[in-house]
């Protein structure tokens, strides 16, 4: 859980993107979870490990090299079966078991249906193009490096990672498996940054807005770091030219899941959040010819410019973190932010 320590004399810093949002909902959560290292409760542990059962099995099944649309399914439930054979979540009863492996098995064929073929292809056009790296996962590391506003040398390096990339046309395209869309709010409902993009970005850090959105500004950072580390993984492969997208797919979620409980059958459908063109702003654009937005990167870039030199105090903002990020904080506990404003005596 903890991120590599400060190195005050070398003035460098690695994050993730994980970390981000974590101090984008409360500076001192992250200090506690990733400055100090403490555990706290993970109540998604069990549909995380789900998630990557299923990412590891589509992946390998990529891995094959065969875009026929059996083959691919069939290699992707058979390495799924093995894992799914090894897993070890306690379950209320056999039925329940084998109901979730039903509802995995639907959800490998919903992606195969949806895009696996498209994707297996471009996986195998991109290894024949390629001169060197890998495209497939899961957990491909990618890293962006981001300058810290208003310092001489000071460079903070910010890690990611996809499951897979694969070519589309002229562009490279990483996807990363997720449990479910949720947490991009906006983003999934928007073609684009100008417009409502824009002005929740911007009042996310504006003191006197009523808004506070650290999932929505965690996406778009992450998007940030993805497509640039893209970038630079693209040059490793000996593609330097390519545009670069970012496509988020959800394996765990259940709002389009059908289950007819007599027949025993699972159908579900796999949505497709492509988040490069609600990220990208023309004016950047049209001045870099690259996929960036200066918005993002310029706030990207203060904020781990904060985590840099130990901003851990939630003052600032405590209104609204102790109303949406306290709530469900495993720290609350020993946080001394918290616990002052539960034994404040009125008068």
């Amino acid at each position: 859980m903890s991120e590599p320590a400060r190195d005050d004399e070398a003035d460098a810093m690695e994050l993730t993107v994980d970390g981000l949002e974590t101090y984008l909902h409360c500076p001192r959560r992250y200090e506690f979870a990733h400055d100090h290292g403490l555990a706290g409760s993970d109540d998604d542990t069990t549909i995380d490990d789900r998630v990557a059962l299923l990412r590891t099995a589509i992946c390998d099944g990529l891995r094959r090299g065969d875009p026929d649309r059996e083959a691919l399914e069939d290699a992707i439930k058979t390495r799924l079966e093995a894992l799914w054979d090894g897993h070890d979540e306690p379950f209320h009863s056999l039925a329940q078991r084998r109901h979730e492996r039903r509802v995995l098995e639907a959800t490998a064929t919903a992606y195969v249906d949806r895009v696996g073929i498209d994707h297996a292809a471009g996986i195998e056009q991109l290894a024949s193009e390629a001169t060197e790296g890998a495209v497939i996962g899961p957990g491909l590391s990618l890293s962006s490096t981001v300058s810290v506003p208003e310092t001489d040398e000071t460079t903070v390096s910010i890690d990611a990672s996809v499951d897979y990339v694969y070519a589309d046309g002229s562009a490279i395209v990483g996807v990363q498996f997720v449990p479910t869309l949720r947490s991009l709010g906006l983003l999934r409902y928007r073609p684009e940054w100008e417009g409502a993009v824009a002005e929740q970005f911007t009042d996310h850090f504006d003191p006197d807005a009523d808004v506070f959105e650290p999932a929505f500004v965690g996406a778009l950072f992450e998007t940030a770091v993805v497509i640039d580390g893209l970038r630079n993984h693209c040059r490793r492969l000996g593609l330097e030219d390519r545009t670069c997208r970012y496509v988020r797919i959800p394996l765990a979620d259940r709002s389009q899941t059908a289950v007819n409980w007599a027949r025993k059958t699972v159908e579900t459908s796999v949505e497709v959040a492509d988040l490069t063109d609600v990220y990208i702003d023309h004016h950047t654009f049209g001045m870099t010819h690259e996929h960036r937005n200066r918005t993002v990167d310029d706030r990207l870039a203060t904020v781990a410019g904060r985590l840099a030199t130990g901003a851990f105090d939630p003052t600032d903002r405590w209104e609204s973190i102790s109303s949406h990020a306290c709530p469900d904080c495993s720290y609350t506990v020993c946080c001394q932010e918290y616990i002052a404003q539960e034994v404040q005596f009125d008068g």
